[in-house]
Parts: C-alpha cells; sequence; structure tokens
C-alpha cells in the first residue's frame, strides 16, 4: 500500500521567508483528505522528514507556490500516524476533511481570491516602487522648481524636455507625473486644475501648451530689468553672474559677445578701463579678469565705512544738548556750543560794559584836568 502527499511551498508567519508544508493526502483509490493548516508545516510530520524523499523534495522546491506530489510506501510507522485501525484518514487525533467536488471548487476559488490579492499588492508595491524611482530621477534633473517669478516659462520647459530625454522619460504620462515634483506652491494649484481638466492620460503636447500659454511672460518689465541690472556694492564676480543669469533667462539665444558687452556695462567705469575687451572670448575669460579687481571695490567699501564713522561722530557731538542753554534753564537745545546765541550774547554784552567802563574813566580823567587848569 501507499499514500501521496502533496508537498507545497507557502509563505511563513512573517510574511517573508518560504516553509514547506504537506497540504493533503491522498490514497490508491483517488480520495484526497486535506490537511488542516495549523499542522500543514512539514515540521509537524517528522515520520516523513526522515526519508531520504523528503531530502529530493527540498532540493526540487525552490519557489514559492510550487508543489510535488509525491508516492510514499505506507510502513506501519506511517500508517499509525495518518490512519486508524478501520482504514480512516486521520492526523493528530483529528479526522481528515475528504475533498470533494464542492470543496475542490471552493478551494478553487479561495486559491484564486489569494493569488488576487497577491496580485493587487504586487501591483501596489510596483506602483510606489515606481514613485519612488522619479523621485530619486527628479532629484538627480538639473533644473530648478518652476515658479510664478520664473520670467521664461518657455525656456524653462526647455529645459526640463532635455533632462526628461537624458533620464529616457519618454512617455507622455511619466513626463506628467514628473512634471508634478518641479512645480513650486504657487504653481501646484495649477497642476492640480489641470489634472482635473485633463487626467494623466492626455498628451503631453497638450500641458506642454497650456503651461507655456499660462505662464509666458509677455510683459517688457523682465528684459528691461536684466538690461539696466548694475553693480551696486558686495563682489563684482557675483554681479556678473547674476546679470548673466537674468539676461540668459530672458534670452538664452544670446551670442557670448553681446552676454559679455552688457555684463561689463554694469560694471564700475574704473573697473571697466583696466580690462582688455577684445582678450574676452567667453564670460568665464571676464569673470577671470574682474576677479582680480575686487581689492578696488573692497579698498572703497573700507573708505565708505571710515567716512560713515566719521560722520557718524560728528553727528553725535552735533546731537548733544548745550551746555550753555542748560544753565540758563534752557533745555533740549541740541547746537555746538561755540554757535550759541546766548554765548555770544554774553560775550557782547561783556564787551559793551568793558567799553563803558573804559570811556568814563576817560571822562573823568579829562574832567579832573579841566579842573587843575582852571585853579
Amino acid at each position: 500500500k501507499k499514500l501521496q502527499f502533496e508537498f507545497k511551498v507557502k509563505p511563513g508567519n512573517d510574511g517573508k521567508s518560504n516553509i514547506i508544508c504537506i497540504t493533503s493526502i491522498a490514497t490508491e483509490d483517488n480520495k484526497t483528505f486535506l490537511i488542516p493548516e495549523e499542522y500543514q508545516a512539514a515540521g509537524n510530520h517528522k515520520e516523513i522528514i526522515r526519508t531520504n524523499t523528503y531530502d529530493m523534495i527540498k532540493k526540487s522546491l525552490k519557489k514559492r507556490y510550487q508543489f510535488r506530489k509525491v508516492w510514499l510506501e505506507l510502513t506501519d510507522d506511517l500508517a499509525k500516524i495518518y490512519m486508524d485501525q478501520m482504514g480512516n484518514m486521520k492526523f493528530e487525533e483529528e479526522f481528515l476533511e475528504e475533498v470533494t467536488e464542492e470543496l475542490g471548487t471552493a478551494k478553487t476559488q479561495e486559491e484564486s481570491s489569494t493569488l488576487n490579492k497577491l496580485l493587487e499588492k504586487l501591483i501596489e508595491n510596483t506602483q510606489t516602487a515606481k514613485q519612488e524611482n522619479l523621485q530619486k530621477i527628479s532629484q538627480q534633473f538639473i533644473i530648478e522648481k518652476f515658479t510664478s517669478k520664473n520670467t521664461n516659462a518657455n525656456q524653462w520647459m526647455e529645459i526640463f524636455e532635455k533632462e526628461c530625454s537624458r533620464f529616457n522619460i519618454t512617455r507622455d504620462e511619466k513626463k506628467i507625473e514628473i512634471l508634478r515634483l518641479f512645480m513650486d506652491k504657487s504653481t501646484t494649484d495649477w497642476y492640480s486644475s489641470m489634472i482635473i481638466k485633463l487626467s494623466l492620460n492626455s498628451e503631453w503636447s497638450v500641458w506642454k501648451q497650456k503651461f507655456c500659454e499660462t505662464f509666458a511672460n509677455k510683459g517688457w518689465s523682465p528684459v528691461i530689468y536684466a538690461l539696466l541690472f548694475k553693480y551696486k556694492e558686495g563682489s563684482l564676480l557675483d554681479y556678473a553672474i547674476r546679470k548673466e543669469k537674468l539676461l540668459l533667462d530672458m534670452r538664452n539665444s544670446i551670442d557670448a559677445g553681446t552676454l559679455i558687452d552688457l555684463i561689463a556695462a554694469g560694471l564700475p567705469q574704473v573697473i571697466v578701463n583696466k580690462i582688455d575687451r577684445e582678450a574676452l572670448k567667453d564670460t568665464t575669460d571676464l569673470h577671470n579678469e574682474i576677479s582680480k579687481y575686487e581689492h578696488i571695490v573692497n579698498k572703497k567699501k573700507v573708505f565708505t565705512k571710515r567716512s560713515d564713522t566719521i560722520n557718524t561722530r560728528k553727528d553725535n557731538e552735533e546731537h548733544k544738548p548745550c551746555k550753555n542753554c542748560e544753565k540758563l534753564g534752557k533745555t533740549n537745545r541740541y547746537h555746538p556750543e561755540e554757535k550759541c546765541w546766548y554765548k555770544q550774547k554774553k560775550q557782547d554784552q561783556g564787551l559793551n560794559t568793558s567799553i563803558k567802563h573804559v570811556n568814563n574813566s576817560e571822562i573823568e580823567a579829562e574832567l579832573n584836568n579841566t579842573d587843575q587848569k582852571n585853579d
């Protein structure tokens, strides 16, 4: 006599590991009996795992849900474990359930449901992985997020499409998805409204057209600002880089010579006079040249600070209350003491008193002389 055991690889309790299970036993008369799920782990069937057949089964089953049906000789030891004296199939003091046609259909449906759930989970995990993958790819894009303050939407879109091509993002749906990652807070509402209007399944060309129509700056303000932008203070190199970006945002097709001229036009005259225009072939040449003269603007900055310090000191002196006025009870009067009106008045009064005293003495002396002559 013999019995047929079905061995199947199933997920462990943690959902990650795999274990070999014995799911059913079939007899020679084609009757199949199910092993209760709590007893299916091969470790519960010690008599079977001792056999050489089981060693071969372990080598045969390598992937989850693989199965093998193997006949084993019904020895006395196996008969005691899986059959009672009347020939009924049992295990661990429990009679086994026989598989009927209805039960087989239910089992098939259960397995199908399990597979569907696994498939749904797999799709969900795949979508999550793709989303994370898009996030990683976007971090490698050499482009800043688009804001409503960007002056050239067409140029930004052109760079965005080049980056998509560089990372082999060619499908319209993927371009639309990754565009969201480059929308700033001020432009997120536009993206959300476009999702409602067009959805992710629309053509990329439509999205591109709507984007450029919405954010294209048709005014002159950015152009005038870029052209008239001049150096005021700080680093000369910082100014040159900033001006170059403004000009390129205005028009990326501008040639190197014009770019150099426009940047130089905003530099201080003392710096421009020191630069040989004919030697400049690229903006990097201009950057190298103006870096040599950073010390000039720094020196001027130090001189300006010293002048400000002197002026501040002078202002502080002028804003001290006048002591002459305070002595006379005139408070909260701020002016230099040497220019005080009361001080000048006091000095004039003293001079008049002195003159009056001198005149009186002279008159008295003349009168005395006159009296002596009369005598």
